[in-house]
């Protein structure tokens, strides 16, 4: 990291190197706008994040590691808006155990998929509904979801249940009517990730992915529909879409969000950029010189999640050096700050009263889809094996299980859950075979076609017990049940199937 020079404090309240040219105020307030914090801690607020919003800090966004339980959380966003009327707080908040809000006792709804098979707008608006008056509650205003894209590709990791489906246009429905939903509560939703994530085998949170597919396979009809629900925001892709920018991905094109998405689409509300630090963008160019690009190119706020702020300061400085150098205009930041005032005009200030909503939409629609496939003769009493991958760092699903869920409603059931790839596979099928030589048997996997250890277990499992009943806790793939998601309600779902109540 270069060295820091000491500052020099000006009337007006910015701080800016002695070694470098000032900004006028208006533009390093303006340079500000377009950045989201992330940060750590759940009480205090570190200086550095004060001097930040001090000087114009658009947005902070919130992590599990911000949340202890929904006292807090609101004393949190009060100390923030405190500094700042203006500052917007957000999370991401897609449900179905996409979110940082658990011990702050979010509502319980299933992954969008979920949604989608169950197919009732209606439905979809009321679980969307419950999560947005939450985080009215607790002082956020900002959602970061939903997530538009469409699974496309069988072997997507990244996508498969967070999007409502394979089908644009049910996708497209969904989308519009949890915008709908999530605005009636006086929150700023945000769809995601435009262009697309879905057509893409790779997670851009590892490495940079790649849609190949021309313009016209593009999956573009979900977001045309949130612009036209009147969504304030879209979150980018780090995605390269050869048939748009052969060079860049969609985060750090200029043809992808001025030519397509601001020209041809007309979206004229916020586009931020989804987190640098990915390693999409963070290995092929850095964080700091991904915000000078991102903003040239046509971002108006550029997310920067790590905690340590140093890497919120790198970005902001190369921003500033940008700005003085006239790499990046000065109307670019003009304009892409004034958006963002415009947006905090109407979303940051969190709702005086916050109406109830319907707690018990969530588990509803996880019924609704499972009820959707055949069903095997309940197993009470069985023994359930249940597979799944270790929590997604980013994404901070909760590593809920079925076993569970399933003895929550069938206390004589048993059970053996595995996370991760065992040391010893036949030793564990040899063990569970044991376990089980009684009682009817349950094998659940998550997405095992992703996860070559599942499958493996799974058929060593079958062979030796063929009578056994399958279960799919993520895509649907050839078992009996499927629960269309691993939040706690869709295992919930499946459980009560399961157990015959």
């Amino acid at each position: 990291m270069s060295q820091r020079i000491s500052g020099v404090s000006h009337p007006e309240g910015v701080t800016l190197s002695t070694a470098r040219t000032a900004l006028p105020v208006d533009l390093d307030e303006a340079a500000h706008r377009c950045l989201v914090a992330g940060f750590d801690g759940t009480t205090a607020v570190p200086d550095t994040l004060k001097r930040l919003v001090d000087r114009g800090l658009g947005a902070v966004i919130l992590f599990t590691r911000n949340v202890q339980d929904a006292e807090q959380v609101r004393r949190l966003t009060d100390t923030l808006r405190a500094l700042r009327p203006d500052l917007l707080v957000g999370i991401d908040n897609e449900g179905g155990g996409i979110g940082h809000l658990v011990s702050a006792g979010a509502p319980e709804v299933p992954g969008s998929f979920a949604l989608g098979v169950a197919d009732d707008l209606d439905l979809t608006a009321r679980c969307a509904d419950a999560l947005a008056g939450h985080l009215a509650t607790l002082g956020i205003t900002a959602s970061y979801a939903p997530v538009a894209d469409v699974q496309h590709l069988p072997d997507n990791p990244i996508v498969r249940t967070r999007a409502f489906g394979t089908d644009p246009e049910l996708v497209s429905r969904h989308t519009a009517a949890w915008i709908a939903a999530t605005e009636a509560r006086g929150i700023a939703s945000c769809a995601k990730h435009f262009p697309g994530h879905g057509g893409t085998v790779t997670d851009s949170h590892h490495e940079l992915a790649v849609d190949p597919r021309p313009y016209d396979e593009l999956d573009l009809t979900p977001f045309r529909a949130a612009i036209a629900a009147g969504v304030p925001m879209l979150m980018s892709a780090h995605v390269v879409f050869p048939a748009l920018d052969a060079n860049r991905p969609a985060t750090l094109s200029r043809r992808i969000l001025r030519d397509l998405l601001r020209d041809e689409l007309a979206f004229d509300g916020v586009l931020v950029s989804d987190a640098l630090e990915m390693k999409a963008i963070a290995d092929r160019y850095g964080e700091a010189a991904g915000a000078r690009i991102a903003l040239a190119a046509g971002a108006d706020q550029v997310i920067v999640a790590v905690p340590d702020l140093e890497v919120t300061l790198g970005c902001r400085d190369a921003v500033l050096d940008a700005l003085r150098t006239g790499t990046l205009p000065d109307e670019r930041v003009g304009e892409a700050a004034g958006r963002v005032r415009r947006l905090a005009e109407r979303y940051a200030a969190p709702a005086a009263e916050v109406a109830a909503w319907d707690a018990g939409a969530g588990l509803e629609a996880a019924r609704r889809a499972v009820r959707s496939r055949s069903g095997p003769v309940p197993v009470r009493g069985a023994h359930v094996v249940d597979l799944f991958p270790p929590p997604h760092p980013a994404l901070n699903w909760g590593g809920e299980d079925l076993l569970t869920e399933l003895r929550a409603v069938d206390p004589t059931a048993t059970g053996t859950c595995v996370t991760g790839e065992p040391a010893d596979p036949a030793a564990l099928v040899d063990g569970i075979a044991r376990l089980a030589r009684d009682t009817p048997l349950v094998v659940a996997t998550c997405d095992a076609g992703l996860y070559p250890w599942q499958a493996g277990l799974r058929d060593a499992l079958l062979a030796r017990r063929p009578d056994a009943v399958r279960v799919a806790t993520g895509l649907p793939d050839d078992g009996t049940l499927c629960s269309y998601g691993r939040g706690k309600v869709n295992l919930r779902a499946v459980a009560e199937a399961l157990a015959g109540v």
